[in-house]
């Protein structure tokens, strides 16, 4: 069950992020469609439990063990037995292609599976393509006859797409740099590894953990333990550290740091220094 291709790419009109995922099975067409279209099989790798209607146009619904209320909906788009099976999950979209694959068996041939995922959330990629290896791992088990386990991913896997994606990079704004990271713990984690035992107050100097290199630390200007910190920085300049609401992994880190900045090269230095700091958090993270 390696990867044969995984990529992430803007749609056609760039407002969306599409994840492509190829994976060859050796099992025949007609077997992957019922797995990925009925029910009873999909509850024995697929991360939520199912209910469909298979018609285009049907309802769709999905329940993930233990939470509480009615659910996520969705509606079936395309039904092409055994071909194509795609639709709607609240905002996202999931097209299954099955297509023949590799040379005649006792079994007949084996099957191309590629899963493309449509979304808005971009930074929350490194997340989806994880939960789908997983998935995809596990479906391949349950194909193969034994006991398909979902596991969860500690965070390697997920450091890993978000590496082969290039995510982790900041942008330039109109008034400074902005980072947006997914993290793979949750805000309070997250805020005791950048407090390391100093807990910040309201005009005392940031804590170490709230730095980069090069970047002068001032007072604190704004707090909201565990989710929120700014501080001032000379001349006329301020960071911001915002730890919101992220996929099933934990934390979404919004860093942002406004100028001036001297010139092109003091953006690009400022761009790098926050970079490593983020790279850096990430590592003692995962190690956590």
């Amino acid at each position: 069950m390696n990867p044969h291709s995984d990529t992430l790419d803007p749609d056609e009109e760039g407002a969306h992020s599409v994840l492509r995922m190829e994976r060859r099975l050796a099992h025949p067409p007609a077997q992957v469609w019922a797995a990925i279209t009925r029910p009873a099989q999909l509850a024995q790798w697929f991360p939520a439990e199912v209910t469909l209607e298979l018609r285009p146009g049907g309802a769709m619904g999905f329940h993930f063990p233990g939470d509480e209320g009615p659910g996520m909906t969705g509606e079936v788009t395309d039904a092409d037995e055994p071909r194509l099976f795609a639709f709607s999950w609240g905002d996202d979209h999931l097209r299954w292609e099955i297509a023949p694959d590799g040379p005649e068996g006792p079994g007949g041939r084996g099957s191309l599976l590629t899963l493309v995922h449509t979304f808005a959330d971009r930074f929350g990629a490194p997340s989806f393509a994880a939960g789908w290896q997983l998935c995809v791992s596990a479906l391949g088990q349950f194909l193969d006859g034994g006991q398909a386990e979902v596991s969860r991913d500690a965070g390697e896997l997920h450091e890993a797409y978000l590496e082969q994606f290039d995510l982790g990079h900041g942008q330039v704004t109109d008034d400074g740099i902005r980072f947006e990271r997914q993290l793979v713990r949750p805000a309070n984690a997250v805020w005791a590894e950048l407090c390391s035992g100093e807990e910040p107050l309201a005009g005392d100097t940031a804590p170490d953990g709230f730095l980069a290199d090069g970047v002068s630390a001032g007072p604190v200007t704004a707090l909201r333990a565990p989710a929120s910190l700014t501080y001032a920085v000379h001349p006329k300049g301020e960071v911001r550290w915002e730890l919101g609401e992220g996929t099933g992994y934990g934390a979404r880190l919004v860093l942002t740091q406004t100028g001036p900045f001297d010139g092109a090269v003091a953006t690009d230095e400022a761009l790098a220094a926050w970079h490593a700091r983020i790279e850096r958090l990430a590592g003692r993270l995962l190690e956590g």
